[in-house]
């Protein structure tokens, strides 16, 4: 979806208000900051998109790094992911079965913890990951959630 488009839907909602947001939607990114304590931060975010390649399996592990990377985007560490897959129901459920586990390998890799998740019957193969991270309340900097030095 266009930026100018997504802009439009999200000027429907109204601003929240609570000084432990730190990042939300106003920002543009694709992660959320919400500060838990004057130490720790959340890191939350959930992407999925079609495949953009054959082999299921190495599509598992593209949509999971792609998913890690808007925490590390944010300056944080990821510590769990949800799957979220839509899934036709004309395709063999073993292609399923290998897009997550590519997804598993690769969030394994990098100390994620693969924690559930949802799928549902859809006409179009959809997967990706939301995933919770961790990050000092002051080791990101608006806009963008570049680290600060």
């Amino acid at each position: 979806m266009s930026p100018t488009v997504l802009g439009q839907a999200l000027a429907f909602l109204p601003p929240q208000h609570d000084p432990n947001l730190l990042v939300d939607t106003s920002t543009a990114d694709d992660a959320g900051v919400y500060k838990l304590t004057d130490e720790i931060a959340l890191v939350q975010t959930v992407d999925f998109f079609t495949p953009i390649v054959d082999d299921p399996y190495i599509f598992g592990r593209i949509a999971a790094a792609n998913s890690l990377s808007d925490v590390y985007a944010m300056g944080g560490r990821p510590l769990t992911a949800l799957n979220i897959a839509c899934y036709p129901d004309k395709l063999d459920p073993e292609g399923l079965g290998l897009i997550l586990r590519g997804g598993q390998e690769r969030a394994t890799a990098a100390g994620v913890v693969v924690v559930g998740g949802h799928t549902v019957m859809d006409k179009e193969l959809k997967y990706g990951m939301a995933v919770t991270g961790i990050v000092h309340p002051d080791k990101w900097d608006l806009p963008g959630g570049w680290p600060k030095a």
